[in-house]
């Protein structure tokens, strides 16, 4: 019998309009915070929204929404961390869907991008707001970096 997980991926408003292409991709090909997930293992995505803006105006509905279509996990997307400066909000937006929706949050989704890693280093913002405890899942792996890098002429070439 194959298993199929159920998430539910919220990203920051800042990003609203986001196709989610990186997002998908990550899933699809098991990179960034989707690599412990076996290929042959099916992801269906319940749900995909904006946190409605800081401080998180579809905080109180929008994961409990996911979890009424059978989400079993909250991603909160990789724009979370990839804006400047990171969301405000992480760890409040977690522990709110934690504790009351009640469903594990992962903070991050496809691999950071090398020229996202490029500026905050340069900036020294994901240091400065104790990010690292969030970057593990999405920026291990150096080719996935430029594999994600939008900026890299060898974008979405094979």
């Amino acid at each position: 019998m194959i298993l199929m997980v159920k998430i539910g991926v919220m990203i920051c408003d800042r990003n609203r309009t986001c196709t989610g292409n990186k997002c998908f991709k990550s899933i699809l090909e098991r990179d960034g915070a989707f690599a412990k997930y076996p290929k042959d293992e099916p992801i269906e995505v319940v749900g995909w929204m904006a946190c409605g803006g800081c401080p998180g105006e579809r905080l109180e509905y929008a994961p409990a929404d996911m979890k009424k279509y059978g989400a079993e996990e909250i991603y909160l997307a990789s724009c979370y961390l990839a804006g400047y400066p990171i969301c405000p909000y992480i760890e409040d937006h977690k522990n709110y869907i934690e504790t009351v929706v009640g469903l594990p949050v992962k903070v991050g989704t496809h691999p950071m991008p090398a020229n996202y890693l490029k500026a905050h280093t340069k900036i020294g913002d994901w240091k400065r707001d104790g990010a690292d405890r969030w970057l593990g899942p999405v920026t291990g792996d150096k080719g996935d970096a430029d594999k994600y890098d939008s900026t890299n002429p060898n974008f979405l070439k094979k």
